[in-house]
């Protein structure tokens, strides 16, 4: 993360995100495929004589309506289709904090320290006696915490740098340094 400073004097917080051209390694159609879509590639494997194998591969629904002419085998989509002020969706993997307790991962109170009480850090009552005699499901308890996909609906292009791939994007963005992470436009 760093931040940008504005004309007006205003700060504005952003993580600036790398992107390496994608390769569309296959187009789909309404007519041969039942829906309209594009597979794209990213980091390239070994080069064989026939076709080329990526590391990551992703299928994109486009709009039904939009023709995919525009879209050819082998074409790179790059930063480019994106532009300052856009309103996108970012999708990546939260970072792993591994198992942790119901005050950690859910933010419950602590129970009472003194007076005799062994109650410090428990979730307290996690069910009934008789009916239904058992824990509910969706019940908050310890558990792995982090690691999960994880959507930002509304995250806007701050800054974009088309000759280093280089999107800024305003706040922060889900997962660690160097992790994966899927930039989609807005369909309205």
């Amino acid at each position: 993360m760093t931040r940008i400073i504005q004309d007006d004097g205003r700060v504005i917080p952003l993580t600036v995100v790398e992107c390496i051209p994608n390769v569309i390694t296959q187009v789909k159609t309404t007519e041969k495929d039942g829906y309209p879509a594009v597979v794209l590639g990213f980091d390239a494997l070994s080069k064989p004589k026939k076709t080329l194998k990526y590391r990551h591969q992703r299928e994109f629904r486009t709009i039904e309506n939009e023709e995919n002419s525009e879209y050819k085998k082998g074409d790179e989509i790059k930063v480019d289709i994106f532009e300052e002020g856009q309103s996108v969706k970012i999708t990546g993997t939260s970072k792993g904090k591994g198992f942790a307790g119901v005050i950690k991962r859910h933010n419950f109170s602590r129970g009472p320290e003194t007076h005799g009480s062994h109650h410090h850090r428990e979730p307290g009552s996690v069910g009934m006696c008789t009916k239904p005699g058992r824990v509910l499901k969706g019940k908050k308890m310890p558990g792995q915490m982090g690691n999960k996909q994880v959507t930002l609906i509304n995250g806007a292009i701050a800054y974009i740098d088309t000759e280093k791939n280089l999107i800024g994007i305003k706040g922060a963005v889900p997962g660690a340094n160097g992790s994966l992470v899927i930039i989609r436009k807005k369909a309205y």
